[in-house]
């Protein structure tokens, strides 16, 4: 089983046209143009019925107190914690490759709706949900695809994971409003096998790799 893309490289950085954030002189971070990057699959296994897109940072600074403050930075060796950056279910196997931008162009105050997902499959709920909660101008349920954005003083790159699920049912066993996490643990007992993808992002022009 194989996930591709024409654009990405396992081990490199993401093109900053895929990132919601991007560095800027005077505010050291502004909007990025927050576009899906291409995806393609093949040599799924017998018995595919449907297919899961997830893509998370496992790198994720599990405390906030020194997140994008001025004058600090976030240390290396506070632990990190999972970000979902998209959740895709009921894909058809044999559908066509997702074009690039077809998901997501730009960012959208308040979170993209059914166009998140149409007419691909279902989308869940992603982290920049509970991220923009507190922002009257942007909170709101962030669906489907919205890219990195990386704390702009962390110490660590970040390592984005595109993760391709190949299921034994045709519609994953999750109702509703859904995050990464139930989404996950939903189609575990479904999967009969995975793929996956590995970028790099940094805002942080001193940031270093993890050491793991």
């Amino acid at each position: 089983m194989r996930i591709d893309s024409t654009a990405l490289t396992t081990g490199q950085p993401i093109p900053v046209r895929f990132d919601l954030g991007k560095p800027d002189p005077t505010r050291h971070v502004t909007f990025s143009d927050n576009l899906n990057p291409p995806l393609a699959w093949a040599d799924l296994p017998a018995g595919t019925r449907s297919l899961a897109l997830i893509v998370h940072d496992p790198d994720v600074p599990s405390r906030g107190d020194d997140v994008n403050q001025v004058g600090r930075v976030v240390p290396a060796e506070l632990p990190r914690v999972d970000f979902f950056h998209c959740v895709l279910l009921d894909l058809l196997p044999d559908g066509p490759a997702i074009a690039e931008g077809e998901l997501s162009r730009g960012v959208t105050a308040h979170g993209k709706g059914r166009e998140a997902a149409a007419p691909r499959g279902r989308a869940g709920i992603n982290d920049y949900t509970a991220w923009f909660a507190g922002d009257a101008d942007m909170k709101g349920d962030y669906l489907g695809y919205d890219g990195p954005c990386p704390p702009w003083n962390d110490s660590l790159v970040h390592h984005y994971h595109f993760t391709l699920y190949a299921l034994d049912v045709a519609r994953a066993p999750i109702e509703g409003r859904f995050d990464g996490r139930a989404a996950r643990a939903a189609i575990a007992p479904h999967v009969l096998a995975s793929a996956e993808l590995v970028v790099t992002y940094a805002i942080n022009p001193e940031a270093r790799p993890r050491q793991r």
